[in-house]
């Protein structure tokens, strides 16, 4: 299995591998190319995953930024700014080459529509930047329309065949297929709110994942990821909208919709410039959080967001 050739401009192929050898070979020789070009590498995919790239790259693995995506992209909302932005804009005078799993087996169906929207998104972010990111797909072990999707999100694909040019390349597409519909839980509770009452919704929140089993500082979390929806709500979408607290599959999920429209693809995931003032309120949801699931349309905007109790 080939390396991926790299010139100046971003770079997004996917791996496809069945098995231990080829994950090794696509990915390892990918990392070995870089240190020997002299590139910043990082490496940010599944724990089981990442000990098995450690150990095939022994000393040098001391020289690449090694993080387990299960912690570092829970949510994958946060993997653009978080990991792939904070290391490219670490060496803003090289190019950066990173290995970037966010989608692996065990990943759950409500999970996924994110994920597949953050390697979309991924392509606008990077957008005309000397960096390269290649992200590994198992072929024995996700569903076909994963691949397929996959094949929407990366311009190339390599494989054990080589690399080849994906024909299905067309990620505003697949953001467009997820920006799915969100309708609360059927045991919800809800509660309207304007810039009158937004201390309310706060507090209305801390009651009700208490109540629902949140503590500490999932408790905090919760109070200040609704705090910045609301506020962004009634400063952005229409003054006013409606708050809605459930439980479900062990979670707390949280929704704020309100009437705005959301036009920026990449709200919540663009770091803010040096010295901007505001603009970071999404982004710290998604940093806080286990989940976040979106929805915009002509009749508003929906902020979904999952916290484990």
């Amino acid at each position: 299995m080939s390396a991926v050739a790299t010139h100046e401009a971003f770079e997004h192929p996917a791996l496809f591998y069945r098995g231990e050898r080829e994950y090794l070979d696509g990915t390892v020789s990918f990392v070995r190319e870089g240190l020997d070009l002299g590139e910043p590498v990082a490496v940010a995919v599944p724990g089981p995953n990442l000990e098995l790239i450690r150990n095939a790259l022994g000393a040098r693995a001391e020289d690449v930024l090694l993080l387990d995506m299960v912690q570092a992209g829970r949510n994958p909302g946060r993997i653009i700014p978080k990991v792939l932005r904070a290391f490219a804009d670490a060496h803003p005078r090289q190019r950066a080459r990173i290995v970037g799993e966010p989608i692996w087996a065990g990943r759950s169906a409500v999970e996924y529509p994110a994920c597949a929207q953050h390697e979309a998104l991924i392509n606008a972010a990077f957008e005309g930047r000397a960096v390269t990111i290649l992200c590994p797909y198992d072929e024995e072990r996700l569903d076909e329309a994963v691949l397929t999707d996959a094949r929407g999100t990366h311009p190339t694909i390599v494989s054990r065949d080589g690399s080849l040019v994906s024909d299905a390349y067309d990620w505003p597409s697949v953001v467009a297929r997820y920006n799915e519909a969100l309708t609360p839980g059927p045991d919800a509770a809800v509660l309207s709110f304007d810039a009158g009452n937004l201390y309310t919704a706060r507090a209305f929140t801390v009651e009700q994942a208490g109540r629902l089993g949140l503590a500490g500082q999932r408790l905090q979390d919760a109070e200040l990821a609704v705090a910045e929806l609301t506020t962004n709500s009634v400063v952005h979408g229409g003054g006013h909208g409606t708050l809605a607290v459930w439980a479900e599959a062990g979670r707390l999920v949280c929704e704020v919709r309100d009437t705005g429209r959301l036009t920026d693809p990449l709200a919540g995931r663009r770091p803010p410039a040096r010295g901007q003032i505001g603009g970071r309120g999404l982004m710290l949801v998604h940093y806080v959080a286990d989940l976040v699931r979106l929805h915009t349309g002509d009749d508003g905007t929906t902020v979904r967001f999952y916290l484990s109790c």
